[in-house]
């Protein structure tokens, strides 16, 4: 690692960054945008989603997201886990030694509003659980996406792809999503910070729109790092 002048350049730490939310807030759109708009003005990037982003990860999705998959809530928790366990290893822990931004479709919190709010599992449980898998690593942030849970649910409804997820009930993805808006107080934050800080980016609107209040949401959590990936991005469009 160089320090000082002679041209030499700083070593910059890892960021990990998460994208978070219900189903239907255009969350891996904006994870897929988002991870362009840093590469362009050459950011090294790496972007996974959960569950998968290895080998083991990518069976295990088919798994959980299999409609004809009949799964205890105990089960799913922990082959979650389990996902996020090898991701950790084989991906975020080795691109953040090298400086790299990390980007995350989905993290921890997806299990606390899922299997803890959603399916009623007890969240000591599961974070006991998932202090094996991250190693203790929690995200530098989370950008929580959210829209009105009608609005979400409707385009779910439209793209027509339903997976075990999106197939439960109301009821389910109406506990989710109050847990994603439970874990924007700061007081929930400081009691859980495993989780890390987490911000909320209103996503309704144009495509555009949302990745540049996510991109403005790096910008003032890290202005020097992210400022011109902003500016260019809004020069764009």
């Amino acid at each position: 690692m160089h320090h000082g002048s002679g041209g030499a350049v700083e070593a910059v730490p890892g960021l990990f960054v998460v994208l978070e939310g219900g189903e239907g807030v255009g969350k891996t759109t904006q994870w897929n945008r988002l991870a362009s708009a840093l590469r362009a003005v050459g950011h090294e990037v790496v972007a996974v989603r959960e569950p998968g982003g290895t080998q083991a990860g990518d069976a295990i999705r088919t798994l959980l997201l299999d409609p004809t998959s009949s799964l205890s809530p105990g089960t799913e928790a922990l082959l979650f886990a389990a996902s996020r366990a090898q991701l950790v290893a084989d991906v975020v822990e080795p691109a953040l030694a090298r400086g790299a931004v990390v980007l995350v479709d989905r993290f921890l919190l997806s299990t606390y509003a899922y299997q803890g709010a959603g399916r009623g599992l007890p969240l000591d449980m599961l974070s006991s659980v998932n202090r094996l898998a991250t190693g203790g690593r929690a995200p530098d942030l989370t950008l929580l996406l959210n829209v009105p849970l009608d609005l979400a649910m409707a385009r779910v409804q439209a793209r027509g792809a339903a997976d075990r997820m999106e197939l439960e009930d109301a009821a389910f993805h109406v506990r989710v999503q109050a847990a994603f808006v439970a874990a924007l107080s700061s007081t929930w934050q400081q009691a859980h910070p495993e989780i890390g800080p987490v911000i909320a980016v209103p996503a309704q609107g144009d495509i555009d729109t949302v990745t540049v209040r996510c991109l403005e949401a790096l910008v003032q959590r890290w202005p020097a790092r992210f400022t011109a990936a902003a500016t260019s991005l809004l020069h764009a469009r």
